[in-house]
């Protein structure tokens, strides 16, 4: 008898053509959890490449410092709602496009992302060593996802009712970290 679910391949995402990019860019453990997990979700929906908005997933699901940033109440089960719902129809029209916002400028050499979320990588870096942090964090990368205004992530975010500028506002407020 055949099982009814097919058995996934185990093959690396860069088999499937994702690179392995946290490897390259000098990611913390913190970071690289959130780029891993976005890198799975990236080959499970059968996207080309890591987007913000695989990003902003990622850092909800595994970080309860971003998490709180969206503070109580139903704003997280809604916007959960919605990054869910892009494998099932919701973002089916971003599969075959590259996320880049024409807003900064094209960054090529992280392969397996978007060059936006490669830019939001890179400005997240930034951030942390602006702030006098070592590897940057993950309310580093929400506050670069959240700077564009036309990242996928974004979209997302006033999909769900969420003023992705009042998110970025309380992010630049000190934390003490």
């Amino acid at each position: 008898m055949q099982p009814r679910i097919p058995r996934q391949q185990a093959q690396e995402p860069q088999e499937q053509g994702i690179h392995r990019a946290e490897n390259d860019v000098g990611l913390g453990a913190e970071l690289a959890a959130v780029v891993a997990g976005a890198r799975r979700r990236t080959v499970r929906d059968g996207d080309r490449q890591i987007d913000t908005a695989h990003l902003l997933h990622s850092l909800l699901e595994s970080d309860a410092e971003v998490r709180a940033v969206f503070g109580e109440g139903p704003r997280i089960a809604r916007l959960l709602g919605y990054l869910v719902q892009r494998s099932i129809g919701y973002g089916l029209r971003w599969q075959g496009a590259v996320e880049d916002s024409g807003g900064v400028p094209v960054v090529t050499e992280v392969a397996g992302f978007s060059p936006l979320a490669a830019g939001c990588m890179e400005y997240a870096h930034e951030r942390a060593a602006h702030h006098g942090r070592g590897p940057a964090c993950g309310t580093d990368l929400l506050a670069a996802i959240v700077v564009d205004p036309r990242a996928r992530a974004v979209e997302v975010l006033e999909r769900a009712g969420i003023d992705s500028r009042e998110l970025l506002a309380r992010l630049e407020v000190p934390s003490g970290r």
